[in-house]
């Protein structure tokens, strides 16, 4: 067998790459900066005990020892996980449905995407404080409306039955948008001849929808499935912000980035913080592996 002969790069061929290579530098060097040294930083946290002022002192596996063995941990990863279970498959359902009635021949359709997807740009600060009024124990809007029917009144959010799901309700409203507008954009990639072929073998708008929008639409609901689990994770902002730490439900509300969050600014123990920071990756990490491994089986590329 005759051995391939490599062609020598041209001095424009060099010239070009160099080029190329001056443009994605300063990209490069962000992602150095901002992403890969502060990850690899905080692996070599979690192996230490880190005081204030990041001065680190070497302790080994003490603080995964520590965590394992922490029911806050326990509690915390259990409610994220209960918020990312119903939260996902809520919001996937209510934005698949609501991108496929927007696809359809309506009028205002751009009014009613805008409308849809102002949550997801809007701050989830600002959002937060909107429903921590609506879900008011005093004087919340949806007290005053049950009030009026002669109901009884809840204290929402500090109520430990309750609080969670309140903040689910948020978290679902916020997300909804977003994930519309990515479906809407893949079923407008889906041809119209396959409905007009199956509205010809009789098949009516329900029969369609699964049987033609789901599967081919498939890639992309496993695309908004992924992000929308990482995101469920790393829900922070609405628990912060809608749940004070003096609340009776604050312990049935805390999610793992919260904890995280203050074990590392209210208590100092950023050694601590940082392995279950690690905890958060890894298991963000399992499910999505999980997932990319069973996509295999149900989504389709052709």
């Amino acid at each position: 067998m005759s051995k391939k002969i490599k062609k020598k790069a041209t001095k424009r061929e060099k010239k070009d790459w160099l080029v190329a290579y001056l443009f994605i530098l300063p990209l490069l060097a962000g992602i150095l900066l901002f992403y890969v040294y502060p990850f690899i930083q905080n692996i070599w946290f979690s192996f230490n005990d880190v005081n204030k002022f990041n001065v680190a002192t070497f302790t080994g596996f003490d603080n995964y020892i520590k965590m394992f063995q922490d029911k806050a941990v326990w509690q915390s990863l259990g409610n994220t996980f209960k918020y990312v279970l119903i939260v996902v498959p809520v919001s996937i359902c209510l934005s698949l449905f609501i991108a496929a009635l927007l696809n359809t021949k309506i009028k205002g359709k751009s009014i009613y995407r805008t409308i849809y997807f102002l949550p997801s740009v809007t701050m989830a600060a600002a959002v937060a404080l909107v429903w921590k009024w609506i879900f008011n124990g005093q004087s919340g809007v949806l007290n005053a409306i049950l009030r009026a029917f002669g109901l009884s009144a809840r204290e929402w959010l500090q109520d430990p039955k309750t609080s969670l799901y309140c903040i689910m309700v948020v978290g679902i409203w916020m997300v909804v948008g977003y994930n519309m507008i990515i479906l809407l954009a893949g079923l407008q990639g889906v041809s119209k001849s396959y409905y007009e072929a199956a509205a010809i073998d009789g098949a009516g708008p329900v029969k369609q929808f699964f049987a033609i929008t789901i599967p081919l639409l498939s890639p992309t609901i496993f695309f908004v499935l992924i992000t929308s689990i990482i995101s469920g994770f790393q829900v922070f902002d609405t628990v912060y912000m809608m749940v004070g730490k003096g609340s009776m439900a604050f312990e049935s509300t805390q999610t793992v980035v919260m904890l995280f969050y203050r074990n590392a600014f209210d208590y100092g123990q950023k050694g601590y913080a940082a392995a279950i920071s690690v905890l958060i990756f890894v298991v963000i990490l399992i499910i999505t592996a999980i997932q990319m491994i069973g996509q295999k089986k149900w989504v389709n590329y052709d």
